[in-house]
């Protein structure tokens, strides 16, 4: 099923974030319909730095496409702000859809981006932004391949504007919208009012953010399509990495920590290794 078709149900979509081939396959094996690629866990993973707009599309893209070979499952992936122009989201749009991305969700800060939930961002005009949307819409190769336009507006210019700006990518072609940062449940409730039924919305949680994290359930009940946790993967990971190497450095040895950890045939367990290689046997020569 198709990305597009699936948000079209009623019921809401959970995608979890991932920023490799592991946490991808984990994440479907847990049972997940559709993942979110991250740009802020692929900033805090492949670079070990904030979410400041330092990672570039061309990591993101490889990202994707080793994400791609790992599962069929449709992929949101963050465009952050395009990286540029209309001519570069353009481009974007190209390269993220040939990694094998179902959806690019573009946003109107300025480049470079940060986190929506840091202070001190700074958007571009609404015009501008429109722009982007419309030309991504005429560089995607399919239809099906989804346009996230999200606005940071309710930080920067405030609630009203984030409203007004929102009208304005969806006028531009946006398939999906995604208001950044809600402050408080009123304002989840007056984006649905305003959005639900004329388009899919999507709302992100994340912990320690400036969103009251609010469960899957309830946003649907609101009238939200869409909801992501794209940083959690690598924050409960942070930490228990964290502990690990703390534990190591103390004790000398992994013993203490055995209990939170695979072994070796756990760990070849959880990504396939014997039907990896049972595969592969079939292809070998035949000697006989």
């Amino acid at each position: 099923m198709s990305l597009k078709t699936r948000i079209a149900q009623k019921d809401i979509l959970v995608a979890p974030g991932v920023y490799d081939g592991l946490t991808a396959s984990l994440a479907t094996d847990a049972g997940f319909e559709a993942l979110y690629l991250s740009g802020a866990a692929v900033a805090y993973t492949r670079l070990g730095r904030p979410d400041i707009g330092l990672t570039t599309a061309s990591e993101m893209a490889d990202t994707m496409t080793l994400i791609a070979d790992r599962t069929d499952l449709p992929v949101i992936i963050d465009a952050d702000t395009g990286f540029g122009n209309a001519l570069n989201a353009q481009r974007t749009m190209r390269l993220y859809e040939r990694a094998g991305a179902a959806a690019l969700q573009v946003e109107d800060q300025t480049y470079p981006k940060r986190c929506g939930h840091l202070a001190d961002k700074s958007l571009i005009p609404a015009q501008e932004m429109a722009g982007k949307v419309a030309a991504m819409a005429d560089a995607r190769a399919s239809e099906e391949t989804l346009i996230i336009a999200r606005t940071d507006a309710i930080a920067v210019e405030g609630f009203a504007s984030a409203i007004d700006r929102a009208g304005a990518y969806l006028e531009a072609g946006a398939d999906v919208l995604f208001i950044e940062a809600p402050q408080t449940r009123a304002q989840l409730d007056a984006i649905a009012t305003q959005f639900a039924g004329r388009v899919p919305l999507l709302a992100n949680m994340v912990e320690g953010g400036a969103t009251p994290i609010t469960g899957a359930d309830d946003l649907e009940q609101q009238g939200f399509s869409i909801v992501i946790f794209p940083g959690g993967i690598v924050r409960a990971l942070a930490r228990t990495a964290q502990d690990y190497y703390q534990s190591l450095r103390a004790n000398g040895s992994n013993r203490p920590f055995a209990d939170r950890m695979f072994d070796f045939n756990g760990l070849n367990g959880v990504i396939g290794t014997a039907d990896m290689l049972e595969k592969g046997a079939r292809y070998d020569a035949d000697d006989s």
